[in-house]
């Protein structure tokens, strides 16, 4: 791949040039010898005390902290404020710098401590408002007694802060002390709360996907892009949730609508003229023409305004949205690249099909791979359970914020993985210099200055402006304040004026009470109070699987929580026209109540089936577009929303009445993982712990499956490519470490994509550094080389196209029966090559060119091979361990690991096939809870519990993941004294 011909941009160069200063700062404390010995001291001094006794102010009692050889802590109190308080401290002990660098980075404020490199981004996160959105949560929303735990922790960590700075607290503030004098201030609870809206930012669904899509419209047709987006294929991958439906205004997990029913419901037309109708005796509203894209649609709809095709109305957005993927790219991705990689794997066994006679269940959530992990194994537990201390709960919590997030208590046991439901919209907003159009009228702006204090530099000021359908993100790129003239737009949309700016519609933006959720999950009995304490958890929105000891088998269960729009036109897929009252949310700022009620969200309890898998797969099959849901007579045109009042079904053919979206995974993992359950329990057979530990590690390559067979069929005369080629004879498709084959297939796979797709993609989508000749009055390839320039791609590494996941698996499943479909054609390499015409022409051409990529990555002899070599995993301290200067990241950093799996394998080890091999998404922990046992269960971190980098527990457990392996967990009282291995008490 060529190199990157543009240098860097003025914003990394400046955060570079900052990280520079503070790595000679770090290295001048490591004394002579080009950082070749840390001073003991400093490395020392930040090492928490832990064992012995420690004065903490404002404890009523004393707390133990116990720590097994893994520096585990399991707290033990004698009231909730008590223990709260204690997790503050302990969290400041071992993740403070980690905690510093992301209250700063949810507030805007990472200037603060790392300078003018990073005013672009504090701005984008001002623009958000993630801090003061936490703040009116904490005002508004959010319980007394909450609070009171928020306030405790706050209090802890503060008790840890007290007389220390600079070393005293890690090497990174050692270096920030000395370059500019900068220390910590106290913790607040506003701090933990704002915590839940980077969550949410990183798990906020199809938002890349609306940007990709709309790009595309410029090189791609709209048939084209509904290839590129095929539907979920329901024939073949199960959803979470199989045949309920929304009868009585409640949901019926059996499927079985309720007759005599009333409701409101949508019905979805597919292109420009499809229809839904709704039946029942009454009336019906709706909006007519005008809808967006739908999957399946064959003619164009824009979602920008009536009578547009989505082409020409998003061409004048190009330059826009290509500088907001921009723009996104650069925003910290704490949990990880956003889109198909950013997923994870649960699922539930009833005691009926395990060893032990109770539920078995597994969660390993995809993050990105953190150093530390964004992780922190901690057990929370009361000394005697009464109404003043409420808590017995152990797994895993988020350093800078109270509870526990996923784990178990001593009656249930709980795990997570991201709905993606379509949570943001982006609207086209037509601006005037006194406000924005909406509804034919100017409305005025809702503005606040806000000041970005920038460490060894003047203070910047901005303006954040807010329409109704949010803040106006454009205002934070010079690209985006303007649209090119070339934007094409109806006679019914108001003039463009100076141009149209980009608002975005989130749901995280609305004050919400998901701590609240927090802290219930923590303490819930049974699956009632665990319902109950999933209707809090808003954002982000979460499939939350569930498990319990209760009965003879045990119960096990799911919920869909969370806040997901109702939509009064449009489907969320492209952008909207902000200024049209048809296409605004029908929740939030723009009047009623408009969210998919919590008792109509999808759950189930004791599914026949015995198991429940959640892998970002589709939850359920919703009613089909052009299908009205709701009562009512009449004919709803194009999409919109039915309503009226009588009696009929509430959903077409008992499908679920609401889209939660349209963008999910495509469920390669989890028809893996219910396959595995089911060839498991044939014949009667029943899943053990380490079953279920085995399942977490399986590689197998569905999209080697279906490609490998064809491949083996290519006639080769290259006697190299030959030699290649059989290495794929015989092979399972497993993507073991150690494996060849698993290295030449996914090579293979890499470039049939890149010829397929990649370099038909704009160089918006392609990434950086990726270039290609194309013609001056066209961004497409070109066949004709007398006319070109030289094009590169513009997009970062982590979010590239086409990225290999398990979308683009569904995609060639659907073409690779087409010999000569035109996604088989590319360019030749040379003037003297034939172009590139039929399917195996391409797949003869990919594994040629995977032949010599894999001779220049690992040598020309293929006993050399494997798919670890290629495929490492390096674990990157934040902030200096990515951008500072050699030898720093190899002080703070630790890796490569040679590591197996791979993209929408169980074993998710994730790369974009865009931009390489590395992995650039992990199974961030690993846990198996034990229901018949809970001192038997088992569980594993990325990376160790200290944050301290010459800490013996900083990656400790790294190695262990990267076997497969599951450390004891343990929970009960004298399961834990067994295990500890250190002890310190907090006394008041």
């Amino acid at each position: 791949m060529p190199a990157n011909e543009s240098g860097p941009s003025v914003k990394k160069k400046g955060r570079r040039a900052r990280l520079l200063v503070l790595v000679l700062v770090l290295a001048l404390l490591a004394g002579l010898g080009y950082g070749a010995y840390w001073s003991v001291d400093t490395v020392r001094a930040s090492f928490p005390q832990t064992t012995g006794s420690l004065k903490v102010p404002g404890l009523t009692g004393t707390v133990d902290v116990k720590r097994d050889e893994h520096g585990i802590p399991q707290l033990y109190a004698d009231n909730d404020e008590d223990l709260f308080r204690a997790q503050g401290f302990v969290h400041a002990q071992d993740r403070f710098w980690e905690m510093d660098v992301r209250r700063h980075m949810t507030s805007g404020r990472l200037s603060e401590m790392f300078g003018s490199g990073q005013v672009e981004t504090d701005a984008f996160l001002r623009t958000l408002g993630w801090r003061h959105v936490a703040q009116e949560e904490y005002d508004k929303k959010l319980s007394p007694e909450t609070k009171k735990y928020l306030q405790a922790y706050a209090d802890g960590v503060n008790a840890y802060l007290k007389g220390k700075s600079g070393k005293d607290l890690s090497v990174e503030h050692a270096a920030l002390k000395l370059t500019d004098g900068y220390k910590p201030e106290q913790w607040t609870p506003v701090d933990s709360v704002a915590w839940l809206k980077a969550m949410a930012w990183d798990l906020r669904g199809n938002m890349q996907d609306e940007i990709d899509r709309s790009l595309m419209t410029n090189k791609l047709s709209q048939a084209q892009i509904d290839e590129l987006y095929p539907p979920y294929p329901f024939d073949r991958n199960k959803p979470i949730v199989e045949g309920g439906t929304v009868s009585g205004g409640k949901y019926n997990p059996q499927g079985t609508p309720g007759s005599g029913s009333t409701g409101t419901g949508r019905g979805t037309g597919t292109g420009t003229t499809g229809t839904g109708t709704g039946t029942g005796a009454g009336s019906s509203t709706t909006p007519g023409a005008g809808s967006q894209a739908t999957p399946n649609g064959a003619t164009g709809a824009t979602g920008l305004a009536d009578n547009a095709t989505a082409q020409g109305a998003t061409v004048g957005l190009r330059t826009q949205l290509g500088s907001l993927a921009k723009t996104l790219d650069e925003i910290p991705a704490i949990l990880g690249p956003n889109g198909s990689g950013i997923g994870s794997n649960s699922w539930v066994v009833s005691g009926q099909y395990t060893t032990t006679g109770k539920p078995l269940l597994a969660n390993d959530p995809h993050l990105s791979p953190q150093l530390p992990s964004v992780w922190y194994q901690m057990g929370l537990h009361c000394r005697a359970t009464s109404p003043q201390c409420q808590y017995d709960v152990a797994g895993y919590t988020f350093s800078g914020m109270p509870g526990v997030v996923i784990g178990h208590n001593a009656d249930i046991a709980w795990g997570m993985t991201n709905l993606g439901a379509d949570v943001t919209d982006l609207y086209l907003e037509q601006v005037r210099p006194e406000g924005y159009v909406y509804d034919n009228k100017v409305v005025p702006f809702t503005t606040r200055e806000e000041e970005i204090k920038v460490a060894g530099g003047k203070s910047k000021k901005i303006t954040v402006r807010t329409t109704n359908n949010g803040p106006l993100i454009s205002d934070r790129s010079d690209e985006l304040e303007t649209v090119g003239s070339r934007a094409p737009v109806p006679s019914s949309a108001p003039d463009r004026g100076d141009g149209y700016a980009v608002a975005l519609r989130w749901t995280a933006l609305d004050p919400g009470k998901s701590m609240d959720a927090v802290f219930k999950l923590d303490r819930a009995k049974d699956f009632n109070s665990f319902r109950a304490a999933a209707a809090d958890f808003e954002v982000p929105s979460q499939n939350l699987i569930y498990a319990d000891n209760k009965g003879a088998n045990g119960n096990i269960g799911y919920q869909a929580p969370g806040r997901i729009p109702i939509r009064n036109q449009g489907d969320g897929r492209l952008p909207a026209p902000g200024w049209d009252p048809k296409y605004a949310w029908k929740g939030g700022r723009d009047g009623n109540a408009g969210y998919i009620p919590q008792n109509e969200m999808p759950w189930e309890l004791n599914p026949a089936r015995g198991y429940i898998v959640t892998a970002n797969q589709a939850v359920t099959e919703s009613a089909p577009a052009g299908t009205g849901n709701s009562t009512g007579t009449g004919n709803s045109t194009g999409t919109g929303n039915s309503t009226g009042t009588g009696t009929g079904a509430s959903a077409a053919a008992g499908k679920y009445p609401y889209v939660l979206t349209t963008d999910w995974g495509y469920g390669a993992r989890s028809q893996r993982i219910n396959d595995l359950i089911e060839a498991k329990t044939k014949d009667n057979g029943k899943i053990s712990t380490d079953d279920m530990r085995a399942m977490q590690m399986d590689n197998s390559s569905e999209i080697a499956a279906l490609l490998t067979p064809m491949l083996a069929k290519i006639q080769v005369s290259d006697p190299d490519v030959r030699s290649a080629q059989k290495l794929l004879e015989g092979w399972n498709y497993t993507q073991e470490s150690d494996s060849a084959a698993a290295a030449y297939f996914n090579a293979v796979w890499r470039n049939i994509l890149k010829l397929a797709f990649g370099d038909k993609m704009p160089k918006e989508l392609r990434v950086e550094g990726s270039c290609m000749n194309v013609s001056e009055e066209s961004t497409g390839p070109n066949d004709d080389l007398t006319k070109t320039v030289r094009e590169c791609g513009t997009r970062g590494p982590d979010s590239a196209q086409p990225d290999g996941g398990d979308r683009w698996f569904e995609v060639v499943r659907r073409l690779v029966k087409d010999e000569k479909s035109q996604w088989w054609t590319a360019t030749p390499k040379t003037v003297h090559d034939k172009p590139i015409k039929t399917r195996d022409e391409l797949f003869a051409r990919a594994m040629e060119d995977a032949r010599w990529e894999l001779t220049a990555k690992l040598g020309k002899d293929q006993s050399t091979w494997s798919w670890g070599r290629l495929h490492q995993l390096t674990l990157k301290n934040q902030t200096i361990g990515k951008e500072g200067p050699g030898f720093m990241q190899w002080l703070l950093n630790r890796g490569p690991w040679n590591v197996g799996g791979g993209e929408a394998t169980v074993n998710a080890t994730g790369w974009n096939a865009s931009s390489g091999y590395g992995v650039t998404w992990v199974p961030s922990m690993r846990m198996v809870v034990n229901l018949g046992d809970l001192d038997k269960s088992r569980w594993i971190n990325l990376t160790g519990a200290s944050g301290h980098a010459y800490a013996g527990t900083y990656t400790d457990q790294t190695e262990m993941w990267a076997k497969g392996e599951l450390l004891e967990w343990s929970f009960g009282k004298d399961a834990v004294d067994k295990s500890t291995k250190e002890t310190l008490t907090l006394k008041p």
